[in-house]
């Protein structure tokens, strides 16, 4: 068990990991992950978190400086990465290093070997728990990372022997006895979620405990903001009391959004279902997991994981009908693929959730039969729109277009960046925001028109382009499978919009003819100066678009329209 919430009664002051231990202990028998045969319940994981968390301080890691010492980008507890697929592993990681007070971090398992290098000697890593099939990418940098110390191989079925001076995970978690008499987790300890990279280098966010749980895991409702609980017994109480629905998360928990809705739902006391089939996204895997388990929520990323879905579901004829919710972020889920699932499947709600690394959930929209949603969403009690040049915060109904903004239970900072902090989380008259750079428009009626990232945006002949609605309109064509645009150089223009489509299925679209159906829905010039056909889009292991991909593809293509 780790820990109790701390603070005044008024105001207490929460850990995830002892909201997950109070979870735990008033439901240890209800199943807490499912994946393919594999079921381990509540009590389980507690019990193997808390050994995890004896190991990890036994190896002298641990919280070394309070944060009252610390700058908001600094850190003063030992980091370690986990560098492993879904599964219970990766829960147990997350919370047992919580509950030794050591800062786990997220490691993209896709990532070659300057990117791996990088990460881990930007997040100063001192310790990595990895599947043995990463092994091979550990020691071939391991020699240019002397901070880390600790290595525990997680074993798989891929026949990598231990590293020298690893550990086996099993082994390490079976030795090791929980310790009643540690030091309780603090609410300022970190969990720290490292961006993914798709527009610039990955960036460490420091978040505290007590503001992710309230800004994303299910501490607060986004919406009205009313904080759901008030001490640790409450969540126990909350647990016990919620039936055991069963939510999929498909995301790796490599991505932000993974991990918070795995805590949310902990917190919760519901049950999580991973796809048995964790090395690649497979479909038929997925709706057939969610025709057995009888899945209530799925939670996903925009059309790349949704279109692929709907397809198996009707190819194999897998019975869906269990689905309440379907929940989607980090990319565009088109008005058109959210009507195809509520046709699918009658009575489904589709939710939209708008947050960010360094935000948790902002905004959200729920679409129903009838009524689907096509870039409006509906704001937080603390989301706001900025002003472009950060002077003031704009009222509802103003025409000018701002910087999406939260505030409150916000991260620190970003690890070893104070000039990105100080930029990315302004003091606004007294009030401190989180901007993590899209563009967006406060309506009269109080909802937010979101425009898209700033990254992306494009500048053509001085007028500004949000590339998601340009992609909105090209993929609401049925020969478009998906679509991504983005701006490349251009001498007249300084730059020009350029369209990376894949076509659907076996049809053969025209560009000139996609160019035309865009100009029905945006004016003339957003639409894209050339379309370039390709089998896929890159994407990264949690659907979101590769930038960087895309702008060198469209930098070397001759006009292909």
């Amino acid at each position: 068990m780790f820990g109790t919430a701390t603070g005044s009664s008024s105001a207490p002051q929460f850990t995830i990991a002892a909201a997950a231990s109070a979870a735990a202990a008033a439901v240890p028998d209800r199943e807490l992950i499912i994946q393919g045969e594999r079921r381990t319940t509540y009590g389980e994981i507690a019990d193997r978190s808390a050994r995890l968390a004896a190991y990890l301080r036994s190896r002298g890691l641990g919280c070394h400086t309070e944060r009252s010492e610390l700058a908001g980008h600094e850190v003063g507890q030992d980091m370690i990465g986990v560098y492993a697929y879904n599964g219970p592993e990766y829960v147990e990681a997350i919370l047992g290093a919580l509950g030794a007070r050591v800062a786990p971090f997220n490691v993209n398992y896709r990532y070659v070997r300057d990117e791996l290098r990088y990460l881990l000697t930007d997040a100063g890593a001192n310790a990595l728990i990895y599947h043995a099939t990463f092994a091979p990418a550990v020691a071939e940098i391991l020699p240019e990372l002397p901070g880390v110390r600790v290595l525990l191989q997680i074993a798989d079925d891929s026949g990598n022997a231990l590293l020298d001076g690893a550990v086996d995970y099993e082994t390490a978690v079976a030795g090791s006895a929980p310790d009643p008499a540690a030091p309780e987790p603090s609410p300022d300890d970190l969990l720290v979620v490292y961006t993914g990279g798709t527009t610039g280098m990955p960036k460490g966010v420091l978040w505290r405990q007590h503001d992710l749980f309230l800004a994303a895991c299910g501490g607060r409702d986004v919406i009205s903001g009313e904080i759901l609980v008030n001490s640790i017994d409450e969540i126990g109480a909350r647990a016990a009391a919620n039936p055991a629905m069963k939510i999929m998360v498909l995301p790796p928990l490599i991505h932000g959004a993974a991990q918070w809705a795995t805590l949310t739902a902990i917190t919760l006391g519901q049950t999580i279902v991973y796809s048995p089939v964790v090395e690649h996204f497979d479909a038929e895997a997925i709706v057939r997991t969610i025709e057995r388990e009888r899945v209530a929520v799925l939670t996903l990323v925009g059309d790349a994981m949704a279109r692929p879905l709907l397809a198996a579901a009707e190819s194999t004829g897998a019975d869906i009908s269990s689905l309440v919710v379907l929940s989607s972020g980090g990319a565009i889920l088109s008005p058109q693929v959210k009507e195809r699932w509520i046709a699918a499947r009658p009575g489904l709600l589709v939710l939209d959730a708008v947050g960010s690394s360094e935000t948790g959930v902002v905004l959200n929209h729920m679409s129903t039969e009838g009524a689907v949603s096509t870039g409006r969403f509906s704001a937080g009690a603390t989301t706001r729109v900025v002003a472009e040049d950060f002077s003031a915060v704009l009222d509802p109904g103003a025409e000018d277009i701002g910087w999406l903004a939260q505030q409150r239970h916000t991260p620190l900072g970003y690890l070893g960046d104070a000039a990105k902090t100080a930029r990315t989380f302004p003091v606004i008259d007294g009030v401190r925001y989180a901007l993590p750079g899209d563009r967006a428009r406060h309506l009269a009626d109080g909802t937010v028109e979101l425009l898209g990232r700033d990254a992306v945006t494009i500048n053509s002949g001085g007028e500004k382009v949000f590339a998601e609605e340009v992609e909105l309109a090209l993929c609401s064509h049925p020969a478009v499978e998906d679509v991504l645009v983005v701006g490349r150089t251009s001498e007249r223009w300084g730059q020009e919009v350029v369209a990376i489509v894949v076509p659907a299925g076996d049809a053969e679209p025209d560009a000139a003819a996609l160019i035309e159906h865009a100009g029905r829905s945006i004016a003339r010039y957003k639409l894209p100066k050339l379309v370039l056909f390709r089998a896929e889009i890159r994407r990264s292991a949690v659907g979101k678009a590769d930038y960087r991909w895309a702008r060198a593809e469209a930098e070397a293509a001759s006009a292909e329209s």
